[in-house]
């Protein structure tokens, strides 16, 4: 899932910042992580800090740009704590208290000034080149670095592509886009929040603003912004910024906003899942939770959830394996939903659609059995092989199959 989305963001040339995690455990060297960068994504890695060792022997960062170390310290996990600072690398206090990782790191240092790419701004405003930190998320090491950089380079909100025309941040009535929806993130009161990016004008706090697809104006009043865990209530947003809104499963991913031109955002991709599980239950009398807490794990985007147009089993479809695994702890926890999820003889899947809404009808008639509708009620063809795909593709030339779709948008 991670290099389709990052494949996304190199043919667009959106920046990509990089952070190795987990860096106080043992992991692979990170002269060998680079070079997979590099190869798997095609684009030139700028390592801005560089780990200390790893594992237990994991002391800290050194950062390139500024000629400084910073000290690990492990046992405080999600402290929010300022770790110690030493300046330069030949500092006597390093030498005598990590002889053997400051002669490693020395080494590996000379080594990456000579073979890797320096930082270079225009280039990674160009998409071209990656800067790349390494850490320990889960101990808050490592994550400050990343959030100055993010200051001082990231670019300034950019113009959006829209249905009817360009919108530029600099536009004064407000507009935005839902990229996001994350359910349960106060496990105390089973919240849904719709994360929304102002793409133009300014956002106040109780401000109307005109819900597109649903054509409807909606007061918001509790709006708020995450750091982590943490949230704080917004009085106002302009263009770049990421805002929370209350979601009471009225809205979705790729839904627009503004102060009433009908404005649709467009670039938002949906994949076609590579991997496919039926589900089933273990107490039929939790059926009402499955399908309310897949319907919202598939708003939220965790997994997709198809409708067989025969049969009776829903078919869950993942871009990843993992993406199961998370799905199944979620329902557990979050739905009391104890579930189950099995192969099927499912390989791909595709996006159908035409303009002659009676070719699309013969289609489901004749191949009722592979079809299915998606949650946006978007039919789609599932296949048992490749060959079976190509075959169909060739017998229903007329037919549109897709890979990936727009967000919010219905295919015709």
């Amino acid at each position: 899932q991670t290099i389709k989305l990052l494949a996304v963001c190199r043919m667009r040339n959106t920046p990509i910042v990089t952070f190795m995690n987990k860096m106080d455990r043992e992991t692979r060297d990170p002269l060998d992580l680079l070079d997979e960068l590099e190869s798997v994504l095609k684009i030139q890695c700028a390592p801005v800090t560089w780990p200390i060792g790893m594992g237990k022997n994991f002391r800290g960062v050194y950062h390139l740009l500024r000629d400084e170390i910073m000290l690990f310290k492990a046992g405080d996990e999600k402290a929010d704590q300022s770790f110690e600072v030493l300046k330069g690398i030949d500092n006597p206090r390093l030498v005598a208290m990590f002889p053997l990782e400051i002669e490693q790191l020395k080494m590996e240092v000379e080594l990456v000034h000579g073979a890797s790419h320096p930082f270079d701004l225009e280039q990674f405003l160009a998409g071209v080149q990656t800067p790349v930190f390494f850490g320990s998320a889960i101990n808050n090491f490592g994550v400050r670095e990343i959030l100055s950089a993010l200051v001082d380079w990231a670019p300034a909100p950019r113009e959006r592509d829209a249905t009817l025309r360009v919108v530029a941040p600099t536009e004064v009535p407000f507009s935005g886009f839902v990229f996001k929806i994350q359910a349960n993130m106060d496990p105390a009161h089973r919240d849904r929040i719709a994360f929304l990016r102002v793409c133009s004008g300014r956002f106040e706090r109780g401000m109307k603003i005109k819900h597109l697809r649903l054509n409807r104006e909606i007061k918001v009043s509790n709006v708020v912004t995450f750091m982590a865990s943490s949230r704080e209530q917004v009085e106002e947003a302009y263009a770049g910024d990421i805002i929370g809104l209350p979601n009471h499963g009225n809205m979705q991913i790729g839904d627009s906003f503004s102060e009433g031109e009908m404005l649709q955002f467009t670039g938002i991709p949906y994949f076609a899942p590579d991997f496919f599980r039926s589900v089933r239950i273990r107490n039929p009398l939790k059926i009402k939770q499955l399908h309310k807490g897949l319907q919202q794990l598939g708003e939220e985007g965790a997994v997709q959830v198809f409708k067989p147009v025969q049969g009776g089993e829903l078919v869950l479809g993942a871009v990843g394996v993992l993406q199961f695994e998370v799905v199944a702890s979620r329902l557990l926890n979050e739905y009391g939903v104890d579930a189950v999820f099995e192969g099927t003889s499912i390989s791909s899947a595709r996006w159908v659609s035409c303009a002659d809404k009676r070719i699309l009808q013969d289609f489901e008639t004749a191949l009722g059995h592979n079809v299915a509708y998606d949650a946006a009620g978007n039919m789609a063809y599932l296949a048992t092989s490749g060959v079976n795909l190509r075959l169909t593709e060739e017998r229903w030339p007329k037919l549109t199959f897709h890979a990936t779709r727009e967000h919010a948008v219905k295919l015709v």
